[in-house]
């Protein structure tokens, strides 16, 4: 009896490591397919000759019968290595692979940085991420004619927490308190009006040219006031943990306020949608893709009457287009007209940075909220599907700064210094929203999945170190694809935590 069960767990031991091989093969022909067209301009840590061996090593392993989601998923991981960069100061991690004349030293610019530390969260090795963030702290303004970091809006200890609850390091987080602190109030000091709420100028949210905004207009704009009651929620905790009780209470009690802020100044009730509110106080008729910002950290209420800003999502005169999400609707009279490629017009085109955004906020409406109004898990599935399809120039895959969203065109056209445009995530909307991965804080393992009932037979996951333990997440409709059983399978360190027959949220303390 003992020798059977030895010859099964042999044989399922195999089965498991020829899987492995064989998904180690099939990022072995990603790789090989992007490098080959490729000319490699700039050559940063990594080159392309060693992408395949970084990614084997880093990348969480994704197996789905979505050919576009999975293809893609590797290629922002290929794409976003080409952006980890040594210098004298530190790792860092650019958006622009050519320089830029708004780069600060080392081609470095900030406006992305929550972006980059959401999506970079999920490697195993993460250290660099941490350089990354004192290069911004501590050395990024230094011998500068003008301020870097605050050169753009920033939700950094929002994110610092999002990258700590995957790969805990309490002594680094605690350490950098004082600076996040002092880093909040400058931003007080430069941004806050006498309401309380704060302002930005569109271009300093990396969003020029935009229907409700101007580079010198100092609008109440909903990213910078959703970033901030996000920042003060972030810095409470950080400082509990800190054991200072007093900092804490008084971030706890500043998130509070700067969310009812948020909710009571630019909540247009009549249009049901979070908006602009101009210098003059009065909101700007447009709906904006900024609007959607607030549910990407959850500030909104759970009622119906917000849960009717999404209806906007499904609706072909609102945001969706043919291509993707717009950053503006369709119906605005000034849609699209403030140029075509020739500056930063986010008056309607598509960018993946504000793609982003929204399915995330999508995401967290769908696994966090009750009420849903019309949006359907289908429908953030819809969206997901078109921004991987969106990956593309002339055949091959592609991420760019913004395109038209009728066509597709990437609307600086094939210029190199668009080329790789590392402004945006993906690989953090497939594993947190789509497989629905929730880091907590405490040592609990959390599932939403996003993936319609129905549309896949089978996913893994694996290769993925959340909390200092390999984590793998199997659906095998049939039982025959992974030799895990049949249904939804989690391991922890090779030990089976949970298995059920469909794919569902789970809820595991580890």
């Amino acid at each position: 009896m003992y020798l059977r069960v030895i010859c099964a767990a042999l044989v399922m031991l195999c089965a498991t490591q020829a899987k492995a091989q064989e998904v180690k093969d099939k990022i072995k022909g990603y790789v090989a397919s992007f490098n080959a067209f490729d000319n490699e301009a700039v050559i940063n840590a990594i080159a392309n000759k060693d992408s395949y061996e970084w990614m084997v090593d880093n990348v969480p392993y994704l197996d789905c019968p979505d050919e576009d989601i999975e293809k893609i998923y590797y290629f922002r991981w290929w794409s976003f290595r080409k952006h980890i960069k040594d210098t004298p100061d530190g790792t860092i991690v650019t958006e622009f692979i050519e320089p830029v004349k708004h780069a600060a030293k080392y081609n470095a610019i900030s406006c992305a940085l929550g972006h980059h530390l959401y999506e970079g969260r999920w490697l195993k090795n993460t250290d660099f991420l941490h350089e990354y963030v004192d290069f911004w702290l501590y050395k990024a303004d230094i011998g500068e004619d003008r301020p870097r970091f605050h050169q753009f809006s920033s939700w950094l200890p929002d994110a610092l927490l999002a990258f700590h609850m995957v790969h805990p390091q309490q002594d680094y987080l605690i350490s950098r308190l004082e600076d996040l602190d002092k880093d909040y109030k400058k931003w007080q000091e430069e941004r806050q009006t006498s309401s309380r709420l704060f302002w930005q100028h569109d271009v300093q949210d990396g969003m020029e040219e935009s229907v409700s905004g101007g580079r010198k207009e100092q609008n109440k704009r909903p990213t910078i006031n959703s970033y901030m009651p996000a920042n003060a929620k972030a810095l409470s905790t950080i400082a509990d943990l800190a054991g200072n009780k007093e900092l804490s209470t008084h971030y706890q009690k500043e998130y509070t306020e700067l969310r009812e802020l948020l909710i009571d100044s630019l909540w247009d009730e009549n249009d049901n949608f979070f908006k602009t509110k101009l210098e003059n106080g009065e909101h700007h008729r447009a709906r904006e893709a900024i609007g959607y910002v607030p549910w990407y950290f959850n500030l909104p209420p759970d009622n119906a009457d917000y849960a009717k800003a999404w209806s906007a999502v499904l609706d072909t005169l609102g945001f969706d287009a043919p291509w993707g999400l717009t950053t503006a609707e369709r119906r605005e009279p000034t849609f699209r007209t403030r140029g075509s490629g020739h500056g930063c017009e986010w008056d309607g085109a598509l960018w993946p940075f504000a793609s982003t955004q929204t399915l995330r906020g999508m995401g967290n409406f769908l696994s966090s909220y009750e009420n849903h109004g019309e949006l359907l898990n289908e429908h953030f599935y819809y969206h997901l599907q078109k921004y991987a399809k969106s990956h593309v120039m002339n055949g091959h895959p592609y991420i760019g700064e913004y395109q038209d969203e009728v066509t597709g065109y990437w609307l600086k056209g094939d210029d190199p210094r668009s080329k790789f445009y590392n402004h945006s995530t993906y690989a953090d909307l497939v594993i947190q929203d789509l497989i629905g991965l929730k880091p907590q804080l405490e040592d609990k393992l959390v599932l939403s999945p996003l993936i319609p009932q129905g549309t896949w037979t089978y996913f893994a996951l694996t290769n993925l170190d959340y909390k200092g333990k390999e984590l793998e997440i199997y659906w095998d409709e049939s039982g025959d694809r992974y030799n895990k059983g049949k249904g939804f399978t989690i391991y922890l360190d090779h030990k089976k935590v949970h298995q059920s027959s469909q794919i569902e949220d789970v809820s595991i303390h580890i």
